[in-house]
């Protein structure tokens, strides 16, 4: 489990085709402290640290978590960001994430307002219902709330966020070229709701 409070930016500094897509992250973390076999959050997908070093890990990516996150994010140079799992007695500073994407979110318009900004991002008709205004939302591994939701003709939906400078200066969201995917994971109470819902319409 996760909170979606990021604690670190890493980068990938090289990928290997070994079945798997294997990884090396630089990172900002004492490893010395991070087992080999403790997941950490990329960009909001929970990843297993396979190798490590003085300033890196090592992950494999499968084909399943290729297909299901972001285009273009698994690419030497690409800046991520980083959270170690939770553990018991932490602070729960945003809400419980469990680095599972949900969808991909398609960049609307960054629009600065005051010293924040203003993110509208498109999410596919599969997430419309789980997405509610002042509820949770996770973007590339980030705790965010929903501001504003704007249902769509085709079924999908737009939804609003306020970005402060701290979260911009402290996450990848300080780089929002147009079209930018990102990995969405609903509310985790949402996911369950969903699937009670579908059971109880067979």
């Amino acid at each position: 489990m996760f909170t979606g409070i990021i604690t670190d930016i890493g980068h990938i500094r090289s990928i290997e085709n070994r079945g798997d897509m294997h990884l090396t992250i630089g990172c900002g973390y004492e490893m010395e402290g991070v087992a080999i076999g403790a997941s950490i959050a990329c960009s909001g997908v929970c990843l297993t640290v396979v190798e490590k070093g003085a300033d890196w890990f090592a992950v494999d990516v499968s084909a399943e978590t290729l297909s299901r996150t972001a285009p273009g994010q698994w690419v030497e140079g690409q800046r991520l960001n980083l959270e170690r799992a939770l553990k018991v007695g932490d602070e729960l500073g945003g809400h419980i994430v469990t680095g599972h994407v949900d969808g991909i979110g398609t960049l609307v318009s960054a629009l600065r307002e005051g010293d924040s900004t203003r993110l509208t991002i498109a999410a596919p008709a599969a997430l419309a219902a789980s997405l509610a205004a002042k509820g949770s939302i996770t973007v590339d591994g980030i705790s965010l709330t929903v501001n504003t939701i704007e249902d769509q003709p085709d079924g999908s939906v737009h939804f609003g966020l306020n970005i402060i400078p701290h979260t911009a200066q402290q996450t990848t969201l300080n780089d929002l070229p147009a079209g930018r995917s990102f990995n969405l994971e609903i509310d985790v109470l949402a996911r369950y709701l969903d699937r009670m819902l579908a059971v109880r319409a067979m």
